[in-house]
């Protein structure tokens, strides 16, 4: 059966990958500590359980509005309102399946053949795909190691051209954890009016930072800037709902009504048993989400500490998300114990796979060809036998 060429042009998740190699490891008895997964090893807060529950039972699982229940939008508008300074209609939001369905109809309704979407590097897997599929242009904008991955806002102003449709960005960062600057957004921001862009703003990991890092959401600094920017966000990472299924993106409203089309024919609305869980996530107790980010700072202390002790190993300081990104070329060249040659982040993380019994993401699938991710979304009693695993495997290295 012929394939169209849209299909084949699309490069398969890297993260999502390694999730089944280390299922299948597992099934076959191999005892793997996968430190490639990017969700919370966190149970969903019991509230919010027992209001999907409350759902089941009160017979609300039908379907809903496309764009979501009212009652969820209203409470999105507040949130917003609330965390993020910035003032949205429920008409001007759109809930979908995650935060990657909302990410991608924004694409997909902003973006044509012919149009330029400035990406920074290192990047989460999914967006070079997504901006290949809608026939835009993906161009890619590094971001420098030696300053923390910083957004560079010189280097795109460098890349815009008359075609730039688009700049994505995500803050904080996966992979890298950095958290943007509220000096760099506003740079950004004012290049967007005035070059007449739009800046697509992934927050999903806003509630995870670090230290005396701050979040910062762009579209907060003024009206006009608000009509250049669509936020993309979600109960994900916050309340560790990933398998909820449950994001939404705010902006335009003209935008948003056409994402709200596009939706109806390939959708529909979102699971109503989870936006009602969603609802209470949102609107209910948040204690749940500070336990879990001060949990992720100690482990995040932790790993770094560790992955800096390495001989060949360097990693950057990360403010945010669950993710450190060291660089590993320093372990290029090494030969294994059975004479293979390290070559690339590729054969580091075959490497880690075989030898230490740990899992993680190849930097090359991040458009970061030197390093390695590595989340730290698992029990600190896992993260000291990965390290300690590590190290001995990386020790064998001639």
């Amino acid at each position: 059966m012929k394939i169209s060429s849209r299909i084949r042009n699309i490069t398969p998740s890297a993260t999502v990958a390694i999730t089944g190699r280390v299922a299948a490891l597992k099934k076959e008895g191999v005892n793997v500590i996968n430190f490639g997964v990017g969700e919370p090893d966190f149970a969903t807060p019991d509230h919010v359980g027992e209001a999907g529950k409350a759902a089941i039972d009160q017979h609300k699982t039908h379907y809903t509005a496309v764009a979501g229940i009212l009652e969820l939008r209203q409470a999105i508008c507040k949130k917003l309102r609330e965390d993020n300074g910035v003032e949205y209609t429920p008409e001007q939001i759109s809930v979908g399946t995650g935060a990657k369905q909302p990410l991608f109809n924004a694409l997909l309704a902003l973006c044509e053949k012919g149009d330029e979407v400035i990406l920074p590097t290192p990047c989460w897997v999914s967006y070079i795909e997504m901006i290949k599929l809608t026939e835009a242009t993906p161009v890619l904008v590094p971001t420098k190691e030696s300053e923390g991955f910083a957004l560079d806002v010189d280097a795109i102003e460098r890349a815009l051209t008359p075609n730039t449709r688009v700049v994505l960005i995500n803050t904080p960062n996966n992979p890298t954890g950095a958290v943007y600057s509220q000096e760099s957004l506003r740079r950004l921001a004012a290049l967007a009016v005035e070059r007449d862009f739009v800046i697509l703003s992934d927050e999903i990991y806003e509630k995870l930072i670090y230290g005396g890092a701050k979040h910062f959401s762009v579209a907060s600094i003024s009206e006009e800037v608000k009509k250049h920017t669509v936020i993309i966000n979600g109960v994900s990472k916050a309340y560790a709902m990933t398998g909820w299924r449950l994001g939404y993106a705010a902006g335009d409203t003209q935008l948003i009504k056409g994402m709200n089309a596009l939706q109806s024919h390939a959708t529909h609305a979102p699971c109503s048993i989870a936006q009602y869980a969603s609802l209470e996530a949102i609107c209910g107790p948040q204690d749940s989400v500070e336990t879990m980010r001060q949990e992720f700072e100690r482990r995040r202390d932790y790993l770094f500490g560790r992955l800096n002790a390495m001989s060949g190993v360097r990693c950057p300081h990360a403010d945010g998300a669950f993710y450190l990104m060291p660089t590993i070329s320093g372990l290029f060249g090494k030969k294994t114990p059975d004479g293979k040659v390290l070559q690339n982040s590729d054969d580091v993380a075959g490497y880690l796979l075989e030898e230490a019994r740990i899992a993680v993401a190849p930097g090359a699938a991040f458009e970061a060809p030197e390093s390695i991710r590595i989340s730290y979304a698992n029990s600190m009693e896992e993260l000291i036998r990965g390290m300690d695993q590590m190290e001995a495997a990386l020790g064998k290295l001639g």
